[in-house]
């Protein structure tokens, strides 16, 4: 068997079951009028629909990424697609509001492995000359996912919001034979131990910070913070954030581990991943900004971010071929400043149809050089060899810490305002543009030779 055709299955099997994840996160919208009026639940309430989902990713990442380094790629991968199909069927059969939140959290945590794991498993099998635009193209994945997310959400929602989850059952087993026949399995020597303490802290502090940020209320003097419900929330975030850190640096295997974060080229991949979270959450408000301030109706609103996620998609493995040409940090600065510019037309630009979509096509060109191959594979290079999978969970750690702040931040910033969601995305720009000038620090990672790049797995 030849190896080309044998690395394309790998990225297929990659590529579908990272794009299962995503599109459970595009997919739901369309069911959440359908999930409120079933469950009698109110808007703050159903926020949790996509809260749960982002807070359960975030703490697969790491555990199921640490855990596949210790046994091997190739389970640890079919493990969580099981747990994704498992907690797909437990949201469609849900009874009540609560089981189906416990449903989103199995299918995310599930989920919540397969891109570290696929970036790992593309570190091990590709070929360095090629590497850089297969991780684009697992990159790519989420522009397809948020693309095809409402219409299929649209076609299925007339026979019921639980077919939106059922869809996911086949799609899983596909992917589980799949991956059994074609995942490589390897795995790092040692013992594995769970840092089961540290994945308590770590979600107390995310569910604390999500739960005040929420709260807060942009019409009252200081947003609020003085009330009970909100200070509390968020003075017991920094003392779980405080927790979390101590257990970390006295834990035999942490979940976050501290010689990681004590490189730092790694803390600023980290700070820049956190403030792309926050980007990618700002762009779940966009449809409502047409709504409210174009006057576009629901239905239409969602299609109107097709060209961003077109750019996206183009431009994702765009910008794997100029990494494999110019280096990663190049294409960084180039997305940081792209996405800059288009936060920047969409706050301060009158809103119009042009400037909306011209914003959006901004935004998807410097996504495209975020999302997909030059983090991930500036992650992998300072990592070191035996830590490629905790490297890539602690990159989705920042980038799903961002997406939570991100997404309780703007929601409370809107406050129902079309321009109170524009003004959050300007805060935004000017963090993305913060992390721009801390780009210049970025350090082009040794090449490793040609033997080691090209080795194949065990």
């Amino acid at each position: 068997m030849s190896a080309a055709p044998a690395a394309a299955r790998v990225l297929a099997v990659l590529f579908a079951g990272v794009l299962m994840g995503a599109l459970d996160i595009a997919i739901v919208g369309p069911a959440l009028p359908a999930i409120r009026d079933a469950f009698g639940v109110d808007p703050r309430r159903l926020s949790w629909v996509f809260s749960a989902y982002i807070l359960f990713y975030l703490l697969g990442a790491p555990l199921l990424a640490k855990l596949s380094d210790a046994r091997g790629r190739r389970d640890v991968y079919v493990l969580g697609i099981a747990l994704f199909g498992l907690g797909s069927i437990a949201v469609a059969a849900a009874p009540s509001f609560e089981l189906l939140l416990a449903g989103r959290a199995l299918q995310a945590f599930g989920a919540g492995g397969t891109l570290p794991i696929a970036s790992a498993v593309v570190a091990e099998t590709i070929p360095l000359e090629r590497r850089g635009r297969a991780l684009g193209l697992i990159g790519a994945v989420f522009g397809v996912a948020f693309a095809i997310g409402p219409v299929l959400g649209g076609l299925l929602l007339p026979f019921g919001w639980q077919w939106l989850f059922l869809v996911n059952v086949p799609l899983a087993a596909a992917v589980i034979a799949g991956g059994w026949r074609t995942l490589p399995q390897r795995r790092s020597p040692g013992p594995l131990r769970f840092d089961a303490k540290g994945a308590a802290a770590l979600a107390a502090a995310l569910a604390a910070m999500v739960w005040g940020i929420g709260r807060i209320d942009p019409a009252v003097p200081g947003g609020g913070i003085a009330r009970a419900d909100v200070g509390l929330a968020l003075l017991a975030a920094v003392l779980a954030a405080l927790v979390f850190w101590r257990i970390e640096r006295r834990a035999p295997e942490p979940l976050l581990h501290p010689d990681l974060l004590g490189s730092a080229q790694l803390r600023l991949v980290g700070a820049i991943a956190f403030a792309v979270g926050l980007v990618e959450a700002g762009l779940v408000f966009l449809p409502e900004i047409a709504v409210r301030g174009l006057g576009t109706e629901p239905a239409r609103a969602s299609f109107m971010l097709l060209p961003l996620v077109g750019t996206l998609i183009v431009g994702a493995p765009a910008a794997g071929w100029l990494l494999d040409r110019r280096g990663a940090p190049l294409v960084v600065r180039l997305g940081l400043a792209l996405t800059a510019t288009g936060l920047a037309a969409f706050a301060l630009l009158p809103l119009t149809i042009a400037s909306f979509y011209g914003a959006g096509v901004l935004i998807g060109l410097g996504l495209s050089g975020l999302l997909g191959a030059p983090l991930r594979y500036l992650t992998l290079q300072h990592a070191g060899e035996h830590r490629k999978g905790a490297g890539q969970g602690m990159l989705t750690l920042f980038l799903s810490s961002g997406q939570l702040f991100g997404a309780a931040a703007i929601g409370a910033a809107g406050a129902g305002a079309a321009g109170g969601y524009r003004s959050g995305l300007l805060v935004f720009g000017a963090l993305i543009g913060l992390a721009l000038v801390a780009s210049t620090g970025l350090a082009a990672p040794p090449r490793p030779a040609a033997n080691e790049a090209t080795r194949p797995a065990p």
